[in-house]
């Protein structure tokens, strides 16, 4: 088996195990809120707390992966995130008043998520190269896309055990990825040695200088994608059990038809976009403006299978935008600076994920309509930014880089060549003398004195001889 087919093996699960921790529980959050007494926003700030978590650590593990090895740091996340979850499930086993346990199993969970997902992406950067590379990203965003889709099954399968069976699910899924990890996928060696910390920040700093007017609303693009997913997702899962009495595995079925169709699209997209920059560009408006007319179609919807439906649509523009933004940042950056500005983009993610269900529930208190609308313009507000400001530029290639150095250095030594023959064209080579030089050197011998110097020298050497 070839070695970058092992890696792929390897890496799949990573961001795989990442997104069970949020949409696994989306299907059980309204039994743990009826079991556990909770309100709609304590229930929210089950996703919020890993989301937070995971969005502040990303950046130091990043930082940790570009100066020591992406391997280390993905094998301690998979290990602290599968500690969290059983944390957590321990203490909804034991004590009634579990929710504060659960809690700090959560943030656990959201530490050792920082180091997974975002690491992988740095490290199939590493890995593969050219349009290998962009097939093994949509390869990822795939995989993250499928565990969305698989997880509310799977969590709803789970609850029909006991509603805290997903917590101690997770430590025998991140003990599975964890070994095929470990088994499969070979980091390349190091070259160089590591920046210091100043020239760390400094080479982020210039990254930002060079690509920010497009890196930074790329990276809000990512967030409002996933805050406007699960946000969504929130909504419809307590929609189908408070009103349409729709439980179980059927509502984990329901939750996962969007979650396809942009697993789906991601995968094609992935395959497609290779390192094609202006169609990247063409496919990240799209999918926003396809998100803007999903949520404005929703606010009419009265039957949730319409809505569903609709859901769809915008599931679709997703994913279009997730497996291009992914490509881009990988492309920005050199290898040595791709753990933190992966990281960066997806801890901004990541707080996408975390605001979203409270923000739902926020908007949804006032009304449906107003809920739909005001997503709506933040995603039709983010194509025209998409439009104006999401405009790499392509990175040379070696070959063009080499030409143009040629280039220069011909240009110079044209210049050179120029110069020179001016100089020589000023001054008469050696041994001539122009016709103005000849005159005074034989007046000088005739009359005894220097036609350069005053006529008083001359007088005055006249009268000392007299």
């Amino acid at each position: 088996m070839a070695q970058n087919t092992k890696n792929l093996i390897g890496l799949i699960g990573v961001p795989l195990v990442m997104v069970l921790g949020n949409s696994m529980l989306i299907p059980v959050l309204p039994t743990m809120k009826a079991k556990l007494d909770l309100t709609a926003f304590q229930t929210s700030f089950v996703i919020t707390a890993f989301s937070i978590a995971a969005g502040l650590v990303i950046p130091f593990a990043g930082f940790l992966s570009d100066r020591f090895s992406r391997k280390v740091v993905i094998s301690i996340g998979l290990a602290v995130y599968g500690l969290g979850g059983l944390l957590a499930g321990l203490a909804a086993l034991w004590w009634d008043d579990s929710y504060t346990m659960i809690l700090i199993g959560r943030i656990m969970q959201g530490i050792g998520a920082a180091g997974t997902a975002p690491i992988a992406m740095a490290l199939v950067g590493d890995l593969f190269t050219g349009a290998s590379e962009s097939r093994a990203l949509g390869l990822l965003e795939t995989s993250n896309g499928l565990g969305k889709v698989l997880s509310p099954i799977v969590g709803s399968l789970l609850a029909l055990i006991v509603w805290y069976a997903v917590f101690l699910a997770f430590p025998i899924i991140c003990g599975a990825v964890l070994l095929a990890f470990l088994l499969f996928v070979k980091e390349k060696k190091r070259k160089k040695a590591p920046l210091s910390a100043g020239q760390y920040v400094r080479s982020i700093s210039q990254v930002f200088r060079q690509h920010g007017r497009w890196l930074i609303p790329a990276f809000f693009i990512g967030s409002i994608c996933l805050f406007t997913l699960f946000g969504v997702l929130f909504y419809l899962s307590d929609l189908l059990e408070e009103k349409y009495r729709i439980d179980g595995v059927i509502k984990g079925g329901f939750l996962a038809i969007p979650l396809l169709a942009m697993s789906i699209t991601a995968y094609f997209t992935g395959a497609v976009i290779k390192k094609k920059l202006m169609l990247m560009r063409m496919f990240i408006i799209v999918g926003l403006l396809l998100l803007t007319a999903s949520y404005v179609l929703a606010s009419f919807s009265r039957s949730v299978y319409v809505l569903v439906a609709i859901l769809v649509i915008g599931s679709v523009g997703t994913g279009l935008i997730l497996p291009c933004l992914n490509s881009m940042i990988i492309g920005a950056v050199k290898k040595s600076e791709r753990g933190m500005i992966t990281s960066l983009y997806n801890g901004v993610r990541f707080i996408g994920v975390a605001v979203g269900p409270p923000v739902f529930t926020w908007l949804l208190d006032i009304s449906r309509n107003v809920m739909f609308y005001s997503i709506a313009s933040l995603t039709g507000l983010f194509a025209l930014i998409a439009f104006f400001l999401v405009k790499p530029q392509k990175k040379r290639r070696a070959a063009d880089a080499h030409k143009e150095q040629q280039k220069r250095a011909d240009d110079n030594e044209a210049l050179q060549q120029m110069l020179e023959e001016a100089e020589e064209r000023e001054s008469p080579p050696a041994g001539e003398e122009d016709e103005e030089e000849r005159m005074k050197r034989e007046m000088k011998e005739i009359m005894g004195f220097d036609p350069e110097k005053p006529i008083s020298t001359f007088l005055r050497r006249g009268r000392a001889k007299g």
